[in-house]
């Protein structure tokens, strides 16, 4: 099994969304979370002063699949995502060990 975090704009949330629904992922975590990579964020100013804000909103979406399903699961966040301009986000892709269903005690694949 495989986590993939997609760090993506807000605006795009609705397309990852419907892409990944369209390739039946069963599931999702969305989380709205600030950041910055490369673009360094942007300043704004603040009551006659200037304060940087280096932190930009961004949403970070978490899904587990089955081994079989990554490769579909990130071309399609990365198909919906894409503007093509800085900060689009980023996609992190980590091994998991286990998983457990709460309600019924499913174990591995089973639980997803």
């Amino acid at each position: 099994m495989k986590k993939i975090e997609a760090i993506i704009k807000p605006f795009k949330l609705d397309e990852v969304k419907d892409a990944l629904s369209s390739i039946e992922v069963a599931g999702m975590t969305v989380s709205e979370v600030r950041g910055y990579g490369r673009q360094r964020g942007h300043s704004e100013a603040y009551a006659k002063s200037g304060f940087g804000v280096d932190f930009l909103p961004k949403i970070k979406i978490e899904i587990v699949l089955k081994n079989s399903d990554v490769n579909r699961a990130v071309e399609a966040i990365l198909e919906s995502a894409k503007t093509g301009k800085i900060g689009d986000g980023k996609i992190f892709i980590t091994n998991i060990e286990e998983t457990i269903r709460i309600r019924t005690n499913e174990r591995g694949e089973e639980a997803i």
